[in-house]
């Protein structure tokens, strides 16, 4: 834990995601209640169990997508794409944007104290990479040999086609490509990831060992293999059902009695944090102030996530670590994932702390599950919300279950002075931020 007195302030945001690569393309569409879910176009979606995802479609992997960036580092950025998969492509990126709205380039920072702490799912080969290999071990009859994988097989992977999906490779990249010299370390705990690269982060500023920390994650749910294993294990949207009737737009339904399941998201949430006298002494734009955190999972003897006791642990400590009585909280921005249990759950630990009074926003009802991705993307859309004093719809929780004993926020809603960020894995790991107005 961290004893220092130093306070951590939010000095620049960058994200990829389905509403756009930027804030401002954000908050327009959740302003105006712009869907990014549709169907699937990068996958052969009529095979899956659920056509619909949300895909950051901006982003193509082009060097223009990474912002606007120093002769050499967009030298030394171009270079390197062949390098990474999209995930950590759609990563680089957002700290690329994070780090060009802070107004930090090289050569204005110390190199010894700022440092990365960044999340990410595990990332998945694609198949691609092992097409020509697999094809060379393949009887007439299509039957695979394996004994011929070593010689005839192995020899036509990319030696290194492994570098480009080491979950590692986010702050690598970002590291070298900045010359971030201070703290580093990579966090793969799925949903849960990115707040706890912010609490970390955030600890290690308080700590007195960097000044400055760009801290985020990356997460892709569409991708070949991931989409598979996703469908085989969690229950996901089917937009042919009530009330969607078949509009993809209408088939991620938090905390709505209707909901079918969990939609399919990808992109990527980065802020820069920094010791609020350091951003001072530079005349940096301070965007909020990161005050508490907490982390927790809960899971019985079989292994079945205990949602309600891990979202209530994380919740209180929370709330502990920053000081502040529940009606201190402007709004929570819930994990709202859409799934029949998990929102049940989130709700009804909600319900213990806040009862129904602090408004609830799930901006995944706009973009899916977007995985590692999806915590630091919706804190800056709270964070967006707070500053600009206005709150955003959270779409189709048109008749909200009774199971869940929240107060759903929309546009006519105060978002306050403070945010607390939820999300949680399907194992029963949860984490949490507060983020607040200074």
């Amino acid at each position: 834990m961290a004893h220092s007195d130093r306070r951590v302030v939010i000095t620049g945001m960058g994200l990829i995601s389905p509403l756009g690569s930027s804030c401002d393309e954000l908050w327009t569409a959740l302003s105006n209640g712009r869907s990014g879910i549709d169907l699937i176009q990068r996958l052969p979606a009529s095979e899956l169990p659920s056509d619909v995802g949300g895909e950051a479609t901006q982003f193509t992997g082009h060097i223009d997508d990474f912002g606007p960036l120093e002769k050499l580092t967009k030298r030394n950025i171009k270079k390197g794409l062949k390098l990474m998969c999209r995930e950590i492509q759609m990563g680089v990126a957002a700290s690329q944007l994070a780090l060009s709205d802070a107004g930090l380039a090289a050569g204005g920072y110390d190199p010894d104290r700022i440092g990365t702490m960044f999340g990410s799912d595990y990332i998945v080969t694609e198949p691609v990479e092992f097409a020509a290999g697999i094809a060379n071990c393949l009887k007439e009859t299509g039957h695979f040999e394996f004994e011929k994988w070593a010689e005839q097989g192995l020899t036509q992977v990319e030696p290194l086609w492994l570098l480009k999906y080491l979950p590692n490779m986010p702050a690598s990249h970002v590291a070298i490509y900045n010359d971030l010299r201070g703290p580093s370390n990579s966090i793969t705990v799925r949903e849960a990831s990115a707040n706890l690269a912010v609490a970390e982060a955030l600890t290690s500023i308080r700590r007195g060992v960097a000044d400055i920390m760009v801290a985020g994650a990356t997460g892709s749910r569409i991708q070949p293999l991931r989409t598979i294993n996703i469908s085989l294990q969690e229950q996901l949207a089917d937009r042919n059902k009530a009330p969607a009737n078949g509009d993809p737009s209408k088939a991620c339904r938090p905390f709505d009695k209707d909901r079918t399941g969990t939609v399919l998201g990808e992109g990527a949430g980065i802020v820069v944090l920094e010791d609020k006298e350091h951003a001072e002494k530079r005349d940096a734009r301070i965007l909020g102030e990161v005050v508490g955190y907490c982390s927790s999972s809960v899971s019985n003897r079989k292994r079945v996530a205990d949602y309600q006791t891990a979202f209530l642990n994380v919740i209180v400590g929370a709330l502990e670590r920053a000081g502040m009585a529940n009606t201190e909280i402007g709004h929570i921005h819930a994990h709202g994932l859409g799934g029949i249990r998990c929102d049940r759950e989130e709700a009804i630990a909600i319900n213990q702390v806040f009862g129904d009074s602090v408004p609830v926003a799930a901006a995944k009802s706009y973009m899916g599950n977007l995985g590692a991705g999806s915590g630091v993307v919706e804190t800056i859309s709270s964070v967006l919300a707070i500053n600009s004093g206005q709150m955003f719809d959270s779409l189709n929780c048109e008749s909200l279950d009774p199971a869940c004993p929240v107060n759903m926020a929309d546009a006519s809603t105060s978002p306050g002075q403070s945010v607390l960020n939820l999300n949680i894995t399907p194992q029963g790991q949860a984490s949490a931020i507060i983020v607040a107005a200074i």
